[in-house]
């Protein structure tokens, strides 16, 4: 099926980033890396998907995350939060990226409704523009606590509390290689006849270490052709969380698999996505800067990058087992107030949430711990960190 044509003012709009794209390639000398063409389509200030003035998320964007999906969501979030909250004494809630700002407000919600209101509740959020439209969501929705949001431009130093990032790591730009024969090659964009496309150079020496690492690990080599993508930004980042963290947890949700099932030898051409319009396709070339990418996420990786940086693996499970272990069943058990109406609505919206051929299965949750040794409730009805 085709996807929906651009507007007039989107057309603009994209001509302007592809413009600023192709100025780098030639300053590059006719050749960037695919992560520095996602970098710009993505977070480019004022052109950037994320950096301009589009809605993203919900019915009239691109597409619909978990917590836009049901409050049930963040309600088990919360949930979660106490526990961690609890564990530590105190302290703050951090979300990262939080998009319309839906799952603040029920995060903050439901903590309000069991008076376990954080301290400080913080949003690091990169765009200006969503900055913007979480704080008139909040300020609408829980105007009593707006003393207590604050927004931030960077990690907090000696952070102590629960961090939350829901589809965050799918959306770090990163690089694509394929096998060509004997050799690990590099995708990357160049600008011909008119239009970008792809080009591939010899993989340079850090993406050639990694390709290599992970063959070993699995045993044997990837077949001539094969294709998929490696974060190499990733244990820097995780590394920046961990060094800001000085007690507490973070849980990371998004769709993704451990490395031995990431890179099969049956996913030959990667796990890279684009969002347009609610329709899915592998094109980043075109629609740039009105357009969501994003790839599918290494949970192995993500467990050695946090082990490295110092904190534990606290577990890591399928969404569908995180919301059963974290209470999702109390939300749905019935009350004199309910209506049949609004039952049916929640039960609906639980199924969209942990049926395996919805969200359950596909989407994974990693808790990673410092200084927490208490089992966390998410990952209490089935922990999978064995397979990572």
């Amino acid at each position: 099926m085709p996807l929906p044509a651009l507007s007039p003012d989107e057309s603009a709009h994209s001509e302007r980033l592809v413009q600023r794209i192709r100025d780098a390639i030639d300053a590059a000398g006719g050749w960037i890396s695919f992560e520095r063409f996602m970098e710009m389509a993505l977070y480019e200030p004022g052109l950037g998907y994320y950096s301009a003035g589009a809605t993203k998320l919900g019915s009239e964007g691109d597409f619909v995350t978990a917590p836009e999906i049901s409050p049930l969501f963040s309600r088990c979030l919360a949930n979660q939060c106490v526990q961690v909250l609890e564990t530590v004494s105190g302290g703050h809630v951090l979300e990262l990226g939080a998009g319309s700002g839906v799952m603040a407000a029920d995060v903050l919600s439901e903590l309000d409704r069991q008076q376990k209101t954080p301290e400080r509740y913080l949003i690091l959020e990169v765009s200006a523009d969503l900055r913007e439209r979480q704080r008139a969501l909040l300020q609408r929705r829980l105007p009593h606590l707006m003393g207590r949001i604050e927004w931030l431009d960077r990690l907090p130093d000696d952070f102590r509390g629960v961090l939350l990032a829901n589809e965050v790591l799918d959306a770090l730009p990163i690089q694509r290689f394929r096998i060509r024969g004997l050799k690990v090659n590099q995708l990357g964009v160049t600008w011909e006849l008119g239009r970008l496309d792809w080009s591939e150079v010899h993989a340079n020496a850090a993406l050639e270490a990694t390709v290599r690492e992970i063959e070993f690990n699995l045993g044997e080599p990837f077949a001539d052709g094969y294709t998929s993508e490696i974060n190499l930004r990733l244990s820097q980042w995780i590394a920046g969380i961990a060094a800001s963290m000085k007690q507490g947890a973070a849980f990371f949700i998004d769709y993704g698999l451990p490395r031995r099932q990431y890179y099969a030898a049956s996913r030959s051409a990667g796990t890279m996505l684009c969002h347009f319009r609610h329709r899915f396709h592998d094109d980043p070339l075109i629609n740039v800067g009105v357009q969501d990418i994003g790839a599918w996420v290494d949970f192995t990786a993500v467990a050695e990058s946090a082990v490295a940086a110092g904190m534990s693996v606290a577990g890591y499970t399928t969404q569908a087992h995180f919301l059963i272990g974290a209470g999702i069943e109390q939300f749905l058990a019935p009350t004199n107030d309910d209506e049949l109406a609004s039952r049916l609505q929640m039960a609906r919206q639980a199924m969209l949430l942990t049926l395996p051929g919805e969200m359950g299965e596909r989407f994974k949750v990693i808790g990673l711990a410092k200084g927490v040794e208490q089992p966390l409730r998410g990952f209490s009805v089935r922990d999978l960190a064995a397979s990572l």
